[in-house]
């Protein structure tokens, strides 16, 4: 009876920490599949490599348009929320939507569905025609059943429609190319 409660106990107290973690499967370089993903308009190739250490999640955006590379990461942490002075933005290149000098962004994170959707949520100072103003970024990266597609859907408080990019896993070989 005693040896019973002790692993109910145990798994009382471990049931709540494997929530805090993202599957494993999202570790690794994702690339672009343009045609089920909304516009890239101003680029033509994206990866996204997310890597998973604890709490944190790095999400590293490898961006081409021609011969012109941006690389640029977004660290979470889903045990607090983060402060980030060069938030990454997909669409910032052309929108005329910039971020505001000197703006830090406040970015918290969650995973959802037994580790299986990362939810993030950004606050970004973003200068527009108009001022200054703040931005509510809310992205959901989504892993497949099978491992081998994400799917990331992000709202931003300036738009009426998600933006949608589904990726395919790249292979640990190709990814070294």
């Amino acid at each position: 009876m005693k040896r019973t409660l002790v692993k109910f106990l145990l798994a009382a107290w471990l049931l709540p920490l494997a929530a805090l973690a993202g599957d494993p499967a999202f570790n690794g370089r994702w690339r672009l599949d343009p045609a089920r993903s909304t516009a890239l308009d101003g680029w033509h190739k994206m990866d996204l490599v997310i890597a998973l250490d604890g709490t944190k999640v790095a999400l590293t955006y490898d961006m081409l348009w021609i011969k012109s590379r941006v690389v640029a990461t977004n660290t979470a942490d889903t045990a607090r929320p983060v402060e980030q002075k060069h938030f990454f933005r997909v669409e910032q290149r052309h929108m005329a939507v910039y971020p505001a000098k000197g703006g830090v962004t406040r970015l918290t994170a969650e995973w959802l569905d037994r580790g299986r959707t990362l939810r993030t949520e950004a606050f970004t100072p973003v200068e527009v025609s108009q001022g200054d103003v703040v931005m509510r970024v809310t992205s959901e990266y989504r892993v497949g059943e099978t491992g081998d597609i994400l799917t990331l859907i992000e709202l931003h408080s300036t738009r009426n429609r998600p933006l949608v990019y589904v990726f395919t896993k790249v292979p640990a070989e190709a990814a070294k190319n």
